[in-house]
């Protein structure tokens, strides 16, 4: 009985040690992030969009393989420069046969388009954490401007393979049919939510 005592006292003790750790090795403070060149750190980045289904529900899916570049300064904030590329054949929603429809040509067109690609025009800081990336978006075929709104989540050293890294999040909003993809507009939906979660690796200089 005592040893059993002795042990669910000990796991309680390192249940409260583990739920005391911070969630990983990032810091959430800005005024840590080095100024330098970053790569996108592709298998923990992606890129999620929704969009309506007959008004019913909302569908979501991803895009992943993303690649790119970052350029940033914390203390020149306005020089920052981004480019980011991503695959279009690289759409999942968990349903396979929506993602073949998806890559065809009535709708995305991965043979003729195989790339979504932004590249950032300016960048304004707009409170501690966060900064609008004003850019130009080329997607099937067709180049628009957008604006992403973007949030530091933080930065350190990855202890898995000793990169130091730093984080955002960004969201914006386009209309589908302004790049030529009207399939089923209005029944789906023509206005699609973009959401980014990306993470950059420090260059070797």
């Amino acid at each position: 009985m005592n040893r059993i005592l002795i042990s669910t006292a000990m796991l309680f003790v390192a249940t409260g040690a583990l739920a005391a750790t911070p969630a990983g090795p990032a810091s959430a403070d800005p005024a840590i992030v080095k100024a330098g060149n970053y790569a996108v750190e592709t298998t923990h980045t992606r890129t999620q969009f929704t969009i309506s289904h007959l008004g019913f529900s909302d569908w979501y899916g991803d895009f992943t393989g993303t690649s790119g570049s970052l350029s940033i300064d914390p203390k020149n904030i306005a020089a920052t420069r981004l480019d980011i590329t991503i695959p279009v054949s690289s759409v999942s929603t968990t349903n396979t046969k929506l993602d073949e429809e998806l890559k065809s040509a009535a709708w995305l067109g991965a043979g003729q388009f195989p790339a979504i690609r932004f590249v950032s025009t300016k960048v304004v800081r707009t409170s501690t954490k966060g900064a609008t990336i004003n850019g130009n978006l080329t997607f099937h075929g067709i180049t628009r401007p957008v604006t992403l709104a973007a949030t530091f989540n933080g930065a350190g050293i990855t202890p898995l393979n000793k990169a130091y890294t730093v984080g955002f999040n960004a969201t914006t909003a386009i209309k589908r049919s302004d790049y030529g993809v009207t399939a089923y507009v209005p029944l789906i939906g023509d206005d699609v939510t973009i959401r980014i979660s990306a993470a950059f690796e420090e260059k070797a200089s």
